[in-house]
């Protein structure tokens, strides 16, 4: 796999930023996740392929700075965050630029992928209730991500899926009918749904 694979691989145009490599990953293996799709090898192979073309692209394209550069009349300290005290001969002409506190986007992403680290974990211990409990009030919380979305509709989808597997038909139908509902242009989940209702005996 050479470099434009990778990015293409991403969907993303050659010279894209660390950030936009990153994010976009992040996007991809969520939806491609072998916990998301086990019975599907189409998935799992695509998630595999993500992650090698995302640790080639790691090796050639250096991270942006996350932390404001040190302004060059002070010297910053290995406290993030906290600089030292200019000198004598530089503070009669130069003064110190603090780093600008984090934004509330920046904590909002943050506890954007916390939360999707938690989603992970409950669905992965067939915690269902507790992950549709914890993705619904982040979708309340950020109603205009889609990527939030996307986790909410595959969340419906696994536990669907799961009361399929019990036995609990009618229920399983309502989880079903509100993955779609809830992502309505996903295709992929959409064919997934459909074979899960075609599991149920009865049309979508």
């Amino acid at each position: 796999m050479d470099i434009g694979d990778c990015y293409r691989l991403l969907g993303l145009r050659s010279g894209a930023s660390f950030a936009e490599i990153k994010a976009s990953y992040r996007r991809l293996v969520q939806q491609y996740h072998p916990d998301i799709n086990p019975d599907d090898e189409k998935s799992k192979e695509k998630f595999i392929a993500l992650t090698e073309a995302y640790k080639l692209l790691q090796t050639v394209v250096p991270p942006e700075e996350i932390a404001p550069k040190s302004h060059s009349s002070f010297t910053s300290s290995t406290s993030v965050g906290s600089y030292t005290e200019a000198t004598p001969q530089q503070s009669a002409s130069t003064t110190t630029v603090m780093p600008h506190p984090p934004t509330v986007e920046d904590i909002e992403q943050r506890l954007k992928w916390k939360t999707y680290e938690q989603l992970q974990r409950f669905l992965q211990a067939k915690r269902f209730p507790q992950a549709i409990a914890l993705v619904e009030a982040l979708a309340a919380r950020l109603p205009g991500d889609m990527e939030v979305r996307q986790w909410q509709a595959i969340s419906y989808q696994i536990w669907g899926r799961a009361l399929i597997n019990e036995k609990q038909m009618p229920k399983a139908r309502i989880y079903l009918k509100k993955a779609i509902k809830t992502d309505p242009h996903n295709k992929a989940l959409f064919n997934e749904v459909q074979r899960d209702f075609e599991r149920l005996g009865i049309k979508f």
